[in-house]
């Protein structure tokens, strides 16, 4: 690569970019992109796990954001409708519900309507879940509808004051699956994927840009640099790329538990606190509840987050406000946590702070910094990054991805149960569980992965959780795996369900397999 001249070179292998890499080698351009860890490894691989438009952020005027975030929702759940599908969430409601004065809308209440005393009135709610239906011209998702939690399942579960819920759309995906499927059709674009590779310098002359990598990797030479890298975006800018800047970014952790299934449908919950905060309660890889966020100021990029004791509390806490059966530490199987780069726009909470991108060129438009943004936007983000760098690449084609297929994608979105029968046909050894798991990991993709085996046995190892030799080694290949946490822990989630015995085992099979 030494000898190589790219036209970018992007660092960071979050959903940002990947997403500005895919975007960029497919109008032609020589990419390269630098990661330090493995894919995903810090912020795409702990959010929510939501394709969504962020309906609190109504609350805040952020109208735009919200708009191109509903208008993406639709966009990618086609694109990629294996790891992405629709959900039903649960919005409970009662007259008590209050917020405190930290918003926009809240403080306008207050002034025309002070006999609220802080209660949240449903007629807002029920506005603003009007806006959500019709802001991003939704075609295929229902709309919202009211429930009687007196009659409704959804109801069950809950304390029995409550009465009464919306009920509205929004889409799952599988964060950090969405992450490797941006990286490997980037470099099936031509665009080269170099993980555990750490950039320590980076100097500018003559047009070109020279970045110093760690260990045997060298360096490379670019036209341009993007730096896309998330919670370090400051520290790559100020201490490896020497720019002096008065932007900044404000880390903000989001922490999430993740206990024993607490429900017995398929609808997520949304829960409004008396912070003026919210969180999800969503059913989780079949056997689990999701419950998560908290919004926490983090000092350090480079201090590992963890969801602390206090936010366990915290989270477990909230949701036994709503559910009859309380949630404590007990039902815990598994926390994670994560660090949001958002821009430091000066407001006064970590809750409060824009969830918005903002993208910066610098070094005479040769360079671009990545601030903020969301999973959901980022497709939208990376056209605009690349487009922003049309001064040095005049030449290069138009915005392409939206819409165009991931790999295994290439499906209509109500066409998973098709592939899941398909499979279940061709390969008599798989049941309906392990045959899901396969369609909503590789899609069309499943067929090519299983090829022509006959029985179990004909995949080789089994490493406990129906993950076996043949699916480790595709993801060795195809995927970008260099460990076991790589594969149970951001290729999958099927660490929830393997031994620590097991994991060991996979990782001594992954080292031995990479090494022959």
């Amino acid at each position: 690569m030494e000898d190589e001249v790219f036209d970018i070179l992007v660092i960071g292998g979050g959903v940002n970019g990947t997403g500005i890499a895919r975007d960029a080698a497919g109008r032609g351009l020589r990419v390269a992109l630098v990661e330090m860890d493995d894919l995903a490894s810090a912020t795409s691989s702990a959010s929510t796990k939501l394709f969504h438009g962020g309906l609190r952020y109504l609350e805040y005027f952020e109208i735009g954001l919200v708009r191109e975030s509903l208008i993406e929702r639709e966009r990618l759940w086609s694109a990629m409708p294996h790891i992405s599908w629709p959900m039903r969430f649960v919005l409970p409601y009662h007259r008590d519900m209050r917020f405190e004065g930290g918003t926009p809308t809240s403080r306008i209440l207050s002034i025309v309507m002070p006999w609220m005393k802080g209660r949240r009135p449903g007629w807002l709610i029920r506005l603003g879940l009007f806006l959500y239906d019709h802001l991003g011209g939704r075609k295929m998702l229902p709309g919202t509808r009211t429930l009687d939690l007196t009659k409704d399942p959804v109801g069950r579960p809950l304390k029995d004051h409550l009465k009464k819920a919306f009920e509205y759309s929004d889409c799952w995906v599988e964060d950090a699956r969405l992450v490797m499927l941006n990286a490997r059709d980037a470099q099936a674009r031509g665009a080269r994927i170099l993980t555990r590779t750490k950039v320590i310098s980076a100097d500018q002359a003559d047009g070109i840009w020279t970045v110093r990598l760690e260990g045997k990797a060298g360096e490379i030479r670019a036209k341009a640099v993007v730096n896309a890298a998330g919670p370090w975006v400051e520290e790559v800018m100020t201490g490896k790329l020497h720019r002096n800047t008065r932007e900044g970014v404000r880390l903000v952790r989001g922490s999430h538990i993740v206990t024993r299934r607490l429900f017995d449908h398929d609808k997520p919950y949304f829960f409004q606190g008396t912070d003026n905060r919210i969180i999800f309660a969503i059913p989780y890889e079949g056997d689990f509840t999701l419950i998560g966020t908290t919004d926490q100021e983090h000092p350090d990029p480079d201090e590992k987050p963890v969801c602390t004791p206090a936010e366990q509390d915290y989270l477990c806490n909230f949701a036994s406000q709503y559910f009859k059966r309380p949630v404590t530490r007990d039902d815990i199987v598994w926390t994670y946590s994560g660090v949001r780069p958002l821009y430091d726009d000066g407001a006064s909470s970590a809750t409060e702070a824009t969830r918005d991108y903002v993208l910066s060129l610098d070094a005479g438009g040769s360079l671009l910094n990545i601030f903020g943004g969301k999973i959901t936007t980022h497709r939208r983000l990376s056209e605009e990054a690349v487009e922003k760098l049309r001064d040095i690449f005049p030449d290069m084609p138009g915005d392409w991805t939206a819409g165009v297929a991931m790999p295994g994608g290439d499906f209509p979105v109500t066409g998973v149960q098709g592939l899941i029968d398909d499979l279940l046909r061709r390969y008599s050894f798989l049941d309906p569980a392990w045959a899901k798991r396969l369609v909503r990991a590789y899609g069309t993709e499943a067929v090519e992965m299983l090829d022509e085996a006959k029985s179990r046995d004909d995949l080789g190892r089994d490493f406990g959780a129906t993950l076996t030799e043949r699916e480790a080694r595709w993801m060795i290949e195809r995927e970008f795996v260099e460990t076991a946490e790589d594969a149970v822990w951001r290729r999958t989630k099927l660490g929830l369900r393997m031994s620590s015995d097991q994991i060991a085992a996979l990782d001594r099979w992954i080292g031995e397999e990479r090494g022959r």
